[in-house]
């Protein structure tokens, strides 16, 4: 079964993706950043390494990487260094430098899973935290990802699909907020995404003086 609607060819689904990407100021989205194998690579890394719930409510599993972030307290200390990158992460954090996409290599990384069902509520990444761009790289099942403004309350909405790259920076990192809502399947643009398992790879830079 096709990680999207089956009625649906990769070109509709890139030319929607295309043409549908909202324009919030500091928003990037790159389709197909990776390649299947690459996803396949990775989710099968992923899988190998410890995971923990988020919370007992969510009963989302995450992985954290270079620098634990405590979701109970929101804050992110230097005593909760966890080393370097894993290689197969620290890869794709080199490469996002080696493109261009960020002015330093990221060091931490939260790797969150998404069973159908799961959502994730509306945040902003903490601010005082990370560093002012945050990239995330989604792998498996299709996502919708909804955003708000902050202040007017202006909602839009983005199709995340396997191997692509949303990347936030200035207005799209401070001042909109994102989430992904609780349900077994998406609609956007008139068409249908059946959700199955998605991981995304969140790569942020942990700044001073949390290091």
């Amino acid at each position: 079964m096709s990680i999207f609607c089956q009625t649906m060819t990769q070109l509709e689904l890139e030319i929607i993706q295309e043409s549908e990407t909202p324009t919030i100021p500091g928003l990037k989205y790159v389709p197909h950043y990776i390649k299947l194998e690459e996803q396949n690579q990775l989710l099968n890394s992923i899988d190998q390494q410890v995971w923990s719930l988020e919370s007992v409510e969510s009963k989302r599993r995450i992985q954290q990487h270079g620098y634990r972030y405590d979701y109970k307290d929101g804050s992110l200390v230097a005593s909760r260094y966890l080393g370097p990158l894993p290689e197969w992460a620290d890869g794709i954090a080199k490469r996002l430098y080696g493109d261009g996409l960020t002015k330093t290599v990221l060091d931490q990384i939260t790797v969150n899973e998404y069973e159908p069902g799961q959502g994730l509520p509306s945040h902003v990444d903490c601010l005082t935290c990370f560093g002012n761009i945050i990239i995330t790289l989604s792998l498996g099942s299709s996502y919708v990802m909804e955003f708000t403004h902050s202040q007017t309350k202006e909602k839009t909405e983005i199709l995340l699909s396997p191997g692509s790259l949303l990347i936030l920076q200035k207005e799209a990192r401070y001042l909109w907020q994102h989430s992904v809502t609780p349900r077994m399947k998406d609609m956007y643009k008139g068409r249908e995404f059946v959700r199955t398992r998605r991981v995304a790879m969140t790569f942020r830079e942990a700044i001073f003086p949390h290091k």
